[in-house]
């Protein structure tokens, strides 16, 4: 390994959670060096540094920063930690293993951006990092690296820790405000309500995720020339995947971003140390369920934002689901649908009823009672829900849950149409169908 380890550097430290430690291995040093430097000082690090958002779009965090307007009070730091997309478990363990990591990074931001106030948002089903983080504010808050004067400056910042109910659309930005503000998680039309001018309580307000975060003290301490080094042009620094499917080895593992390829991630002695019984790789899903699936011919696509977006898909929320040979494509498709169906908030009636209407279809050809025509039904409803059904895909909905659902069934009737027509010619002759093995 040639690269530093940056946000996972202290996972294998037992109590690395707590402050004592944290302290130990360079904690808040961060944060002091930044107290030193002006506010501008500290932004055009992270500009340097070129950190693109670790949460799904890949925006550069500096440039996003850049965007609040001047001159407009109050103005607030949302930290998504909404975690939601299937397969996506890189932020629960960061709030679990190393919170103070992201506390810092958060005070950091504010600080660079002249906050007062920080909003961290955990998802419900997240208990043990829910507590973790509780218990990391706590000893914040009593050793004064969060609160009045903070290591006995000017600068004050309050940060608040919300527990969400569990919604997949709170992962959106403009829902998470939704639920903040106490309404149901539904998307916001944009514009207007682009957070960075229109955001919490209508103010001004940056959305960023934990993983983003928590790359900024190491940012700050080693200067965001040294970040920039790691890594590719475009896609620079570390990034966390999590692998999981039909692998030896699932787990999840900081590698350097934008050099790394998907086979050496999935096939690597040190990370997922190839496929589970010898087994030949099928499908795989590059960047969580939302992401168009890619097959054994981009294994060498390397783990860089523009090439994989070149290649049809996203790396997205860093989730890569690996599915071998004996994964029956059809069931694994209706799988992923099933959950954007009950995960679709409703606003929008191409997702509310498209997707619903997806999985329905889906599940019939499952059940042995296809129709010939149902493959053309499929690909016509997605189109009325994502136009085209390209990529980046259009959308007749406000937010990218309803395209997220066309993403398999694209995906999976582009390389593998052959197992739906199986399905649907077996069930008119009343046979069996299926592949009798693994099921995403």
């Amino acid at each position: 390994m040639t690269f530093p380890l940056i946000t996972t550097s202290r996972w294998e430290i037992e109590d690395a959670h707590t402050i004592d430690r944290y302290v130990e291995t360079e904690g808040y040093k961060a944060l002091t060096k930044a107290l030193t430097l002006t506010p501008e000082e500290v932004h055009d690090e992270v500009k340097k540094a070129s950190l693109l958002g670790r949460g799904g779009a890949g925006f550069p965090a500096g440039v996003k920063w850049g965007f609040l307007p001047e001159n407009v009070w109050p103005r607030y730091l949302v930290v998504n930690g909404d975690e939601s997309e299937p397969g996506t478990y890189k932020d629960r363990i960061l709030l679990e293993r190393d919170p103070h990591q992201l506390i810092e990074g958060c005070l950091i931001t504010c600080y660079a951006l002249g906050l007062s106030q920080c909003f961290l948002y955990v998802r419900g089903e997240m208990a043990h990092g829910q507590e973790r983080v509780a218990s990391a504010l706590n000893e914040a808050y009593e050793a004064g690296y969060v609160g009045k004067n903070i290591l006995g400056t000017e600068f004050s910042v309050d940060i608040v820790l919300h527990w969400g109910a569990g919604a997949y659309i709170v992962g959106e930005e403009t829902a998470l405000i939704e639920s903040l503000e106490g309404n149901r998680g539904m998307p916001r039309l944009k514009p207007p309500f682009f957070p960075a001018s229109i955001g919490l309580y209508g103010k001004p307000t940056i959305v960023n995720n934990v993983e983003t975060l928590s790359n900024v003290p190491w940012i700050v301490l080693h200067g965001g020339e040294e970040f920039s080094k790691i890594g590719s042009e475009q896609s620079t620094g570390t990034r966390i995947f999590a692998v999981s499917g039909h692998v030896n080895n699932p787990g999840v593992f900081e590698v350097e971003f934008g050099t790394t390829t998907f086979r050496d991630l999935i096939m690597g002695e040190n990370y997922g140390q190839g496929i589970l019984n010898g087994n030949k790789i099928k499908a795989f899903i590059p960047g969580g369920a939302s992401a168009p699936w890619f097959f054994e011919e981009h294994l060498d696509v390397p783990l860089e934002k523009s090439t994989v977006d070149q290649a049809g898909s996203m790396l997205g929320s860093g989730a890569i689901v690996v599915m071998d040979e004996t994964t029956d494509i059809v069931r694994a498709c209706h799988n992923v649908v099933r959950f954007f169906s009950r995960e679709s908030c409703g606003k929008c009636a191409p997702c509310r009823e498209g997707t619903s209407w997806l999985e329905k279809i889906l599940q019939r050809i499952i059940d042995g009672n296809g129709r010939d025509d149902d493959l053309d039904l499929l690909l016509d409803v997605c189109d009325n829900i994502s136009p085209g059904i390209t990529w980046p895909p259009k959308q007749t909905t406000i937010c990218p849950l309803g395209p997220s659902a066309v993403s398999p069934i694209s995906s999976a009737i582009k390389k593998y149409k052959h197992e739906f027509e199986a399905y649907i010619s077996q069930s008119s002759q009343g046979t069996p169908v299926g592949i009798q093995g693994g099921i995403l």
